[in-house]
């Protein structure tokens, strides 16, 4: 059977096949799962997989049982690291229906990320509905406790069996989905930072701003570290010593006359989460500031309460107030305020439907009832 969608700008349609999982969750085991969600360990009854060539473009678009991919051991992927993926997830509203937050942001970032991995630009269309077709079939899956969500994971990477310093011709599209509850229990807790003074996360030029494997796995020696250091998470300089992001988080600073700065460079990801934390921000007037931003301003500024608040934004954990900075040599305890709780409760106000969307952030992947065509 298939489910065929429509999109915009000319694009051929996609029509998805479906092969039923017969291996798939009772609804009572699914609901027993769903009761507290841990992070990535649960994952849905069906996957994505789309294929791409350089002769037939991107083809053969499909829903199927979610389970091991089989690679050749030559696949370029496992010798070259051209992988790239996203984050993104599915929130269930009261009446509900299942919207996800700013896709087409998501969809235009994995296209950059492509654009630098020389892997293929997937339309941002053809990501909505993959987003779609998972859920027209495993929309079951989406929580509806509180703070629950489910978590999109979409990744590309090349699939090609070859030993050779060239794009592959051969890539794969895929979306599998787990379910998630709270990033923290009980609501945003401050978290502690390491700064990070022997590794670099990424390098001028480099691929710092793409959302590439490498990069994470740049990153776990240095929050190895930070663990044993007893601190949550590991912030990483630039050459200059300018600030650039957590392992897998942007950094936020409040200044005490309102003015909210961001680090700004082209190897720090351009966090979607961080982009509508800022202008929920600037919708109640703050400054918006992307500028280079020294440890050493960083420190001074709390030092002299010039610098008021600090704070990490990222999709998992959407926003955690910063408490602690550590270093080699000193301990900074960093001041608390009302604003990243405040930001944070706005934020996903919106994306849960609990507050109006001024922006037309939501976008609705489930059909409305009396919509939706047979997939059974």
């Amino acid at each position: 059977m298939s489910l065929t969608y429509e999109p915009d700008a000319g694009l051929a349609p996609l029509e998805f096949t479906i092969t039923r999982n017969l291996a798939a969750k009772s609804a009572a085991e699914r609901e027993q799962l769903l009761v507290d969600p841990a992070f990535g360990t649960t994952f849905t009854d069906h996957m994505i997989d789309i294929c791409w060539s350089v002769r037939g473009g991107w083809h053969r678009p499909r829903v199927q049982p979610y389970g091991p991919l089989s690679l050749d051991p030559a696949a370029a992927v496992l010798h070259y690291g051209q992988e790239i993926f996203e984050g993104i997830k599915a929130y269930r509203h009261a009446d509900g229906s299942v919207w996800t937050f700013r896709p087409d942001q998501n969809g235009r970032r994995l296209q950059r990320s492509a654009r630098r991995l020389a892997l293929p630009e997937l339309p941002v269309e053809y990501f909505i509905e993959s987003l779609k077709a998972l859920i027209a079939v495993d929309g079951a899956w989406v929580p509806s406790g509180a703070d629950q969500s489910l978590y999109l994971r979409p990744f590309m990477f090349a699939k090609e069996a070859f030993l050779g310093v060239r794009p592959a011709n051969k890539v794969g599209y895929y979306v599998i989905a787990s379910p998630v509850g709270a990033y923290f229990k009980g609501g945003a807790k401050p978290v502690s930072i390491w700064l990070s003074e022997d590794y670099a996360r990424a390098g001028k030029g480099g691929t710092g701003a793409a959302k590439t494997g490498g990069n994470y796995a740049a990153s776990l020696l240095p929050q190895a570290e930070a663990y044993e250091q007893g601190c949550d998470q590991v912030v990483f300089l630039d050459q200059d010593r300018n600030v650039e992001e957590l392992g897998g988080m942007n950094v936020v600073f409040v200044y005490k006359d309102g003015t909210i700065v961001t680090p700004q460079s082209d190897s720090i990801l351009e966090g979607i989460t961080r982009d509508s934390i800022l202008q929920l921000a600037a919708d109640r007037g703050h400054k918006i500031e992307g500028r280079a931003v020294s440890i050493d301003e960083w420190r001074s500024g709390v030092a002299s309460g010039e610098i008021v608040e600090v704070f990490a934004c990222g999709t998992a954990a959407v926003v955690a107030p910063i408490g602690v900075l550590k270093g080699r040599d000193f301990v900074d305890e960093q001041p608390l305020g009302p604003l990243a709780q405040s930001l944070r409760d706005e934020l996903t106000d919106i994306q849960y439907g609990r507050r109006e969307d001024t922006h037309g952030w939501l976008v609705r992947l489930d059909e409305p009832a009396g919509d939706a065509g047979s997939a059974a």
